[in-house]
């Protein structure tokens, strides 16, 4: 599957409607994004299941913001509606891969919960 152009007007839609997305924040003078484009474009023919996009930095100023973006490439995982990993740095493939995979294999049931008793949605199970 291509990898997607991400952008303020279309980011909601993308993470409403997708199980799971990938973003890549690059920019076109930054010499690791150069380096990270191809792995992320082969990761994305191998995951047809998922949604691999980009975002401009330089383009989308306002979308880098939201996530805090300081350092490029930065690669987050969003798994329903949740960022599940956001690290900045070019990867190899072997470890996005990995990464992915992890991703993949997360009980989001239990996600939900724990970010839920984070905010303080849920008060933690008693052990009675």
């Amino acid at each position: 599957m291509p990898t997607l152009n991400l952008t303020k007007d279309n980011f909601d839609k993308t993470i409403t409607e997708n199980d799971m997305v990938i973003v890549d924040f690059w920019a076109p003078w930054c010499g690791p994004c150069k380096f990270f484009s191809p792995v992320f474009e082969a990761a994305s023919e191998k995951h047809p299941d998922v949604v691999f996009a980009k975002v401009n930095t330089d383009e989308q100023q306002e979308l880098s913001g939201m996530f805090a973006i300081r350092s490029i490439p930065t690669l987050m995982i969003m798994r329903e509606k949740v960022i599940l990993y956001q690290e900045a740095g070019a990867l190899p493939a072997g470890p996005l891969e990995e990464i992915i995979d992890k991703a993949k294999a997360l009980d989001m049931a239990e996600v939900h919960e724990e970010v839920a008793k984070q905010k303080g949605n849920v008060s933690p199970a008693s052990d009675a």
